[in-house]
């Protein structure tokens, strides 16, 4: 019989409607069963093949049963079953491996029935694994960047070659970062580490090495083909120099860019970036260190990352506020640039460029179409981002045909003439530049937007070093002879000079700013400079009131230590003397003279000390106590390697302030600091500007070693014995007819000369009777200045022991000077 397959339900299978095929052991070739179903209708044909195949046909779906074992024996006719004709066959011999093919087959038919579905779900199932393979990799990329893993290093990536997983090393963009700093004062050395430290966020080695120990003839050539970043951090010194531990790698730097014999690609390949560190108020010097390194290595190939910066000290001119704040801007974009490099996303500046920066391809042609531009901006005409480059020089060896280019002597006459024009050019922009200088600051003005003289950097500098900041530019510390006269351990050389009590004196200054950074400066250039007053001003009575209570604070805190006398403690508590003297140029201090009136109302003596640049402010002073001008040397030269002025025309000025000295009435005072090896041997240069500013009083002194400074080459050799000092003295006094040795305080190592019109009737009257003094400046001030006074309307007597020559050598013999035990009594000064 016929094997047909359907939904099995008992015993039996259900066959499909239509026509199947099967296979039987008996029958002949056409021979034909009819089915006969319920009431004698057709229920299906069997329709006998050849050599034992046969048809059945079913109308309409019947069952059948087969019985066990497989053969059977066959019959005709039909049978009634549960309203279904039942068809049974005798099958001789049948196999029972043909169920099991029958089996195979129908499945493959429903399979091809059913292909749709099947279709529809194997697209689904790739659709499926395509997406989670996408998301997956790109979950496991954003973690590998959030992680930093920018190293480049050995990073591998699976790739499918003929059908195998294999490691291809991914290409290395940045091996490591390199710092050079070249520090004179310590901050370039502190950036560098800050900035270190900022870069092993990237997992990349990072070096910090100093200009001065490192050899760049021999090591700087090997950076082209390390794959490196080498970052400059220099800082401009004195006159546009470099600072000592870069001065080497700076002028072999310079030569090596001139030199033929290395070639302008000598250090092509080396990434760098170059942040400057200088002062605007230095316009001729400014960041040149900086400038002149970023473009030397362009001459020689180098390729700048990103845009040469430049911080600036002074606060007003600074882009963001402050140095510190230049740095921070600077390193954030550098960060970024290193990031963007260690991916690949970015090259280096071309070193095509001129004018500044480097512009894209797109800027590039459109600009190179221009007629007055000529030719284009750059070679390379890959894409970048815009970059800065370095100066004005640049462009103009670019334009002259480069810096090696060989040139034509007949094209000689064009070129020189092209320099000249730059150089013109430059000469403009310079003059421009200082006009605008004057320009921004009168704008600022106008907008008030001046910034604050001390910045958060600068405040934490002078409060470690004891300083009481009031307002924005003001300060206030208690100075050690005060200290030392509450213990009645003797004053200071204004006390036996001029008769100051210096437990009753206040140190102060209503300027932080000073217009010089002198080689011997106490405060180790911890102060703003400037040459004028461009920052926020303080009213007068804030700092007056401040001032006087943070140093009676100061005072309280004496209260209860030993050896500290309660007379002396009670009275100091009433400020009686104000030196004006701490730091800074105090006369720069718009309002200087409403202070001084301030502390005349307040009965307080007042000793105002300048440095001689600012001849106009000396002459429209109201009338102060004592009026001193520092003398440090005698000649233009030493002038300037000493004071290290920051005016152009400061020997001009230096000698109009003397002038100006000649004009006031009140006492006025020469300050020589004597510094050995550097301005002793210049006795008849300092007798000629005595001669020019006439002063009543000079004050000889050794300076004051302060400590190792990395901002002063100055050591212990410098400062000269009180014999020296003594000696010195003597062989002015004898250029000097006018004046006689009057005083001498050995413990300062200090000493006197004053004009011969203080020596009344065989004595020497350089004392002050400063209330004598007070009455004076009231009755110039009620008379509306009218009513004047001269040196000597307010002097007394100077005591014994204060004199030149006497046995206590200027110590109160009221006091009792202390001794440290085992070490080696100070004479060099205080």
């Amino acid at each position: 019989m016929g094997v047909f397959w359907g939904e099995k339900n008992g015993n039996g299978r259900v066959a499909q409607q239509g026509s199947y095929w099967g296979t039987t052991s008996v029958g002949k070739c056409g021979a034909e069963l009819q089915c006969l179903g319920a009431g004698g209708a057709p229920a299906g044909i069997l329709m006998q093949g050849c050599e034992g195949e046969a048809m059945v046909k079913f109308p309409a779906a019947v069952k059948y049963s087969i019985s066990e074992p497989a053969k059977t024996e066959l019959w005709e006719g039909c049978r009634q079953q549960q309203d279904a004709t039942i068809c049974v066959s005798q099958a001789i011999g049948l196999d029972v491996s043909m169920d099991t093919w029958n089996f195979l087959y129908a499945c493959l038919v429903s399979l091809w029935l059913h292909r749709i579905y099947i279709y529809s779900v194997t697209a689904f199932g790739i659709s499926l694994w395509i997406a989670v393979q996408f998301f997956t990799t790109k979950a496991k990329r954003k973690d590998e960047h959030s992680n930093g893993n920018l190293v480049s290093s050995e990073v591998v990536e699976d790739k499918l070659v003929n059908g195998y997983a294999t490691l291809q090393p991914k290409e290395v963009y940045v091996a490591g970062v390199k710092i050079f700093y070249g520090s004179q004062t310590g901050t370039a050395k502190r950036f560098a580490k800050d900035l270190a430290e900022a870069v092993t966020c990237f997992n990349l080695p990072v070096e910090v090495i100093s200009m001065g120990d490192y050899d760049p003839d021999d090591c700087l050539a090997e950076e082209t083909t390390s794959k490196n970043i080498c970052v400059f951090l220099v800082a401009t010194y004195t006159d546009g120099k470099p600072t000592e531990s870069a001065a080497w790698f700076c002028k072999w730097l310079e030569e090596t860019s001139n030199d033929f014999r290395f070639g302008k690609t000598y250090l092509k390949g080396l990434r760098y970036a170059v942040f400057g560190l200088g002062n605007s108020v230095y316009v001729d010097h400014y960041n040149t260190v900086g400038r002149n390194i970023d473009r030397w290595l362009w001459m020689l190939s180098a390729r700048r990352i990103m845009t040469r910066a430049e911080g600036d000290c002074n606060v007003v001119q600074s882009k963001h506020g402050s140095i510190e704040a230049d740095f921070e801007a600077w390193k954030s974009k550098f960060l970024n640039c290193l990031q963007a490099l260690c991916r690949g996303e970015k090259k280096p500046c071309s070193g095509k460029c001129k004018k500044g920066k480097c512009k894209s391809q797109g800027k590039q042609s459109k600009e190179s179409s221009n007629p007055e531009r000529g030719a284009p901006e750059f070679e390379n005409a890959e894409t970048e981002e815009l970059f800065e480059t370095t100066s004005e020089e640049e462009a103009d060896a670019e334009e002259a045909g480069g810096t090696d280019s060989v040139v034509d002597v007949e094209d000689l006459g064009k070129i020189m003439s092209h320099m000249k024009k730059a150089k013109r050019e430059r000469e403009l922009e310079d003059g421009d530049a200082g006009m605008s200088l004057l320009g921004e600051t009168s704008g600022r003005k106008e907008a008030g937007e001046r910034r604050e003289m001390i910045t958060a950097a600068l405040r934490d500098a002078l409060t470690k070093q004891g300083y009481k900041l009031i307002g924005s530019h003001s300060g206030v510390k208690l100075c050690r002879w005060t200290k030392s006269m509450l213990r009645g351990r003797g004053g200071c050389y204004k006390h036996t000079f001029y008769g100051i009590e210096s437990h009753r004196c206040m140190e102060a200054t209503p300027s932080l700013a000073c217009a010089n950074k002198c080689v011997f400066c106490w405060r180790h250039h911890t102060n703003p400079v400037g040459t004028e007053w461009r920052w926020k001003m303080d009213q007068p009575e804030m700092i007056l009131r401040e001032a006087l209570e943070n140093h009676r604070n100061m005072i309280k805190e004496f209260k209860g230590v030993t050896g500290v006398r309660a007379e002396r403690l009670e009275e100091a508590m009433t400020t009686k003397h104000c030196a004006l003297s701490l730091v800074g140029e105090p006369i720069m201090y718009p309002d200087i003279n409403r202070f001084l009136r301030l502390l005349h109302q307040r009965g307080i003596s007042s000793f105002l000390v300048t440095n001689a640049q600012f001849p106009e402010e000396i002459r429209n002073l109201e009338p102060v106590t004592q009026l001193y001008v520092s003398v440090d040397a005698s000649t233009k030269e030493s002038l300037k390697r000493i004071d290290r002025p920051l005016f152009k025309d400061f020997w001009q000025r230096f000698l109009d302030s003397l002038k100006a000295l000649s004009e006031k009435q009140q006492r006025t005072v020469y300050r020589l600091t004597l510094v050995k090896a550097w301005n002793v041997d210049e006795l008849k240069a300092y007798a000629d500007l005595v001669s020019l500013g006439k002063p009543d009083f000079i004050e000889v002194k050794g300076v004051t070693y302060c400590g190792d400074s990395s901002a002063s080459s100055l050591t212990m050799a410098n400062v000269p014995w009180h014999e020296e000092v003594v000696h010195f003295v003597q062989e002015l006094a004898q250029l000097l007819p006018d004046y006689g040795i009057a005083c001498e305080h050995e413990h300062s190592n200090c000493l006197l000369i004053a004009h011969k019109k203080f020596k009344i009737n065989g004595h020497w009257c350089t004392w002050i009777d400063y209330e004598r003094f007070q009455e004076l400046v009231r009755a110039h001030v009620d008379s509306g200045g009218t009513q004047t006074f001269t040196a000597t309307d307010y002097t007394a007597r100077t005591p014994h022991w204060a004199l030149f020559g006497s046995n206590q050598r200027g110590f109160d013999p009221l006091d009792v000077r202390y001794q440290r035990r085992g070490k080696v009594r100070d004479i060099s000064g205080c």
